[in-house]
């Protein structure tokens, strides 16, 4: 049988501290918060002893007041875009994960693309003393980070960072996994491409685009351009994207998405038009979240693995704050890799399906 903790009574009106910890294990209270704070020059034995009165207490020592004894909050900030892409709560966690590992905490602010609330979570985090922040934004926001440069605390960005000696980037090969996607069609037989963007304004969505598009042309293919459409990285994006796409007055074969929710969105337009995945149509997308794998057919894409990216931006951030890690390097790669399922197939013959009078009216 596992012992249960001793805890406090409800009604109990005393709350434990530091001083409890020192009597019960019988050392000095400096000694407890030096033990607390990781001090490397304290006896072992009464480390120990420290710790064991620590559980068997219950006692959460503050992380606040060991901050201003150590000088560390041990405090990442995490700035992403949006929490309702499934893309960024794994990487939320992949993060957490690894901060707890190493005894960090992180202070996740979401911008959901408004620069006023970005301002809003950059404060926070200023004033909560992060020692870092990671911004994964995909996209710059330069002069709202100017106050954190200001500070000098350290910072890592995704594809493109400002110029800055306490500043990294995560540089991911998107032209890799992109280029295996266009190619596992390529071998497939299609040569009538299509392209929906994220924002186009965005760094990672220029250059998704531009590997899509330098791809298509390594086998010979130059996509018409109305079936090169921008979308937001969003559900309904994809369905209005893939709308645009299937009112043109001929059709691509397959269709490459700048994510995954944009290409879940383009499979439910489909559906509903009553054109079969992969049958009439192929599509693929990319970052490989973990609902591709469960939506139908099951989705082909480009996969960026996010405990690659948190374990970079971690460690990144970490080589910048911790005299051990002193070597803080500028540049960390990120590889992508292609996910074949079942959303890509061979293209319908003789084009008869590709023609829009397959398309069911809205």
């Amino acid at each position: 049988m596992v012992k249960k903790r001793p805890r406090q009574k409800k009604g109990d009106k005393k709350r434990l501290d530091i001083r409890d910890v020192a009597k019960h294990a019988r050392v000095s209270i400096a000694t407890v918060s030096r033990t607390i704070n990781r001090v490397p020059t304290v006896d072992k034995e009464l480390a120990k002893r420290v710790w064991k009165s620590i559980e068997e207490l219950n006692y959460f020592p503050n992380t606040q007041a060991r901050a201003l004894v150590s000088g560390r909050s041990r405090l990442f900030g995490l700035l992403i875009s949006e929490i309702t892409n499934p893309f960024f709560p794994e990487l939320i966690q992949g993060f957490e994960d690894i901060a707890i590992e190493n005894n960090y905490e992180i202070l996740i602010g979401s911008t959901n693309y408004d620069p006023e609330r970005m301002e809003i979570c950059i404060r926070r985090m200023i004033e909560r003393n992060v020692e870092g922040v990671a911004v994964m934004t995909f996209g710059i926001e330069g002069p709202l980070l100017e106050e954190l440069v200001s500070r000098n605390i350290p910072m890592v960005f995704v594809d493109a960072a400002p110029p800055s000696e306490n500043v990294s980037t995560l540089a991911v090969d998107y032209h890799h996994g992109i280029r295996e996607g266009v190619q596992h069609l390529g071998a497939l037989g299609h040569r009538r491409l299509g392209f929906i963007s994220g924002p186009i304004q965005q760094r990672s969505c220029q250059l998704r685009k531009e590997a899509f598009l330098s791809s298509a042309a390594e086998i010979g293919v130059q996509p018409m351009p109305e079936w090169l459409v921008e979308g937001d990285h969003t559900l309904e994006g994809g369905m209005e994207a893939m709308g645009q796409i299937l009112r043109g007055r001929e059709l691509p074969t397959a269709v490459m998405c700048s994510n995954d929710m944009t290409a879940i969105g383009a499979l439910r337009v489909l559906a509903n038009r009553g054109l079969r995945v992969p049958d009439d149509i192929s599509v693929i997308g990319f970052d490989d979240i973990h609902l591709a794998e469960f939506v139908y057919p099951p989705l082909t894409t480009v996969r960026m693995a996010r405990n690659d990216l948190a374990r970079a931006a971690f460690s990144a951030l970490r080589s910048h704050v911790e005299p051990a890690h002193s070597h803080a390097r500028k540049s960390w790669h990120i590889q992508t890799k292609l996910t074949v399922r079942q959303s890509t197939g061979y293209p319908p013959k003789a084009g008869l399906r590709t023609s829009r009078k397959t398309a069911k009216a809205e």
